[in-house]
């Protein structure tokens, strides 16, 4: 009888689980619609910055480059990782993978010499290389569920300040990129210096760009801090529909395993009490064949 007390108590809890795996579902499955519109609406202009920097930077000559802080490059001995996680966990392997990425890259770099620093987003990592021997410039918690322009734009200037500094000689970001509602992707990607993507093969001709005051100010002063303000943006935006998507999925599987659970409960339960009422029923049945005696 207490085995079947212990059971039923058994059930009771998995059940318990089971409505907030379900809750937690479907309030990630109502977010992650939003966050998959915002990512995918950012792109185009994320790619149109690029392409706009790509070709500024095509008609400017390199002795005025050389000139722009983000743009200069120096020998690497020192690199910051900038590591995207999130502030909350039962995502499945979501945050798991990206530190594991780090570790990886962290292990890598020191394997070639370079002195490895971080930069941290998200409570999880922040609490992930707390007893890690690496020095953490700066870290970011408790961002707002919906990113913003703002939290990218501390986050890129106060990045951009330690490498122009000479604190850092290369800075990287590692995050997700977000494909579907099933798959995100890791990325590395080398965030500072300025990374410009190779010229196309074939452009077509384009109309000659006039700048006001100077070209040199307008990449400093604007597209330079701009490109990268959206960078971080636009990675912020990746990193949290892919939380969210990795969460409904986790907690999808959790439900699933869960109902799995209370049916290998509810059917132990059953065949321990049809123990119990025949054994009920031998009882009595010997008792009354001993009376008969």
């Amino acid at each position: 009888m207490a085995n079947l007390k212990a059971i039923r108590r058994r059930i009771k809890s998995v059940q318990a689980t089971q409505k907030i795996t379900r809750a937690m579902r479907l309030v990630a499955a109502a977010k992650v619609r939003r966050a998959q519109q915002r990512t995918l609406a950012a792109r185009p202009f994320t790619t149109r910055v690029i392409k706009m920097l790509r070709e500024i930077v095509r008609d400017t000559a390199e002795i005025d480059l050389q000139e722009l802080p983000l743009l200069h490059r120096r020998p690497i001995k020192k690199v910051a990782i900038i590591v995207l996680a999130a502030d909350r966990g039962l995502c499945g392997s979501y945050n798991s993978n990206i530190f594991r990425h780090t570790l990886e890259r962290v292990q890598q770099l020191e394997k070639d010499g370079k002195e490895v620093s971080l930069i941290l987003v998200g409570l999880k990592s922040v609490a992930f290389f707390r007893h890690f021997k690496l020095t953490k410039h700066r870290t970011y918690t408790l961002l707002p569920a919906v990113p913003t322009v703002e939290e990218a734009k501390l986050i890129a200037m106060q990045t951009a300040e330690l490498y122009v500094k000479g604190v850092v000689d290369a800075v990287e970001l590692i995050s997700t990129h977000f494909i579907s509602l099933l798959r995100s992707e890791l990325v590395n990607t080398k965030f500072l210096p300025v990374e410009l993507p190779p010229p196309e093969v074939h452009e077509a001709l384009q109309p000659q760009i006039l700048f006001e005051p100077t070209i040199q100010e307008v990449l400093e002063l604007q597209l330079l801090p701009k490109y990268i303000e959206n960078v971080i943006f636009q990675s912020l935006l990746d990193a949290s529909a892919s939380e969210l998507a990795a969460r409904m999925n986790a907690m999808s599987n959790a439900s699933t395993n869960a109902q799995e659970l209370i049916n290998t409960l509810t059917l132990v339960y059953n065949k321990a009490r049809q123990a119990s009422i025949t054994q009920e029923l031998l009882e009595v049945v010997g008792g009354a064949e001993a009376l008969r005696a």
